[in-house]
């Protein structure tokens, strides 16, 4: 009698132990893992400037007289004016901020530059403006296609592709991600200018 309740007892300890979760099998793991959440849209790549519809048809143009402690940059012969981590060119007398073309090199990075990392590049992201270290200084490059930044810089726009949301500046489409619950934004095209 005794070996059937001594049966029986390990038998329910048993059934007890495979019904009741353990603390080894439920405790959550430690280890870091980055999730992104994306909306699947068609990725547009390389895009044709006349598949772009702006949300915004005109842009506002906003100018201003002088641009106190300017530096004077040149680049393929135009004249680039750097000052409060904007870059300008002139225009009838007055100056208008631009982003600097690809190739537009400068030997120092502003104070506000962001670290990039991505495949095997390190960009430098400044306001919009990607740069990767060459020959002692800073040029000017597109970013590759998945590079995830946390925020938009000053002056992007709404777009739309073949009936898809994007956001634009200086060229380059981000898409709206969340990474680990935050919200980014993925590098998905670069706009071609026709």
């Amino acid at each position: 009698m005794k070996t059937i309740t001594r049966t029986y007892a390990v038998l329910s300890v048993l059934l007890i132990a495979f019904a009741l979760p353990s603390n080894a099998q439920t405790r959550k793991r430690t280890t870091t893992k980055t999730t992104t959440t994306k909306t699947v849209t068609k990725t547009p790549g390389r895009v044709s400037s006349k598949k772009v519809v702006y949300k915004t048809p005109t842009k506002k143009v906003v100018s201003v007289r002088s641009v106190p402690n300017k530096t004077v940059v040149r680049h393929n012969g135009q004249s680039y004016y750097y000052s409060n981590n904007k870059y300008y060119t002139q225009s009838r007398g007055r100056y208008i901020a631009i982003a600097p073309k690809i190739g537009f090199r400068i030997n120092t990075l502003p104070p506000n530059s962001v670290r990039v990392r991505f495949n095997n590049h390190l960009y430098f992201n400044v306001g919009g403006t990607f740069y990767i270290e060459s020959n002692s200084g800073y040029e000017v490059v597109e970013p590759e296609i998945g590079t995830v930044v946390y925020e938009l810089p000053d002056g992007y726009e709404k777009v739309t592709i073949d009936g898809f949301t994007y956001y634009e500046y200086a060229n380059i489409l981000y898409e709206k991600i969340q990474i680990d619950g935050s919200r980014a934004y993925e590098v998905v095209g670069i706009i071609d200018m026709e």
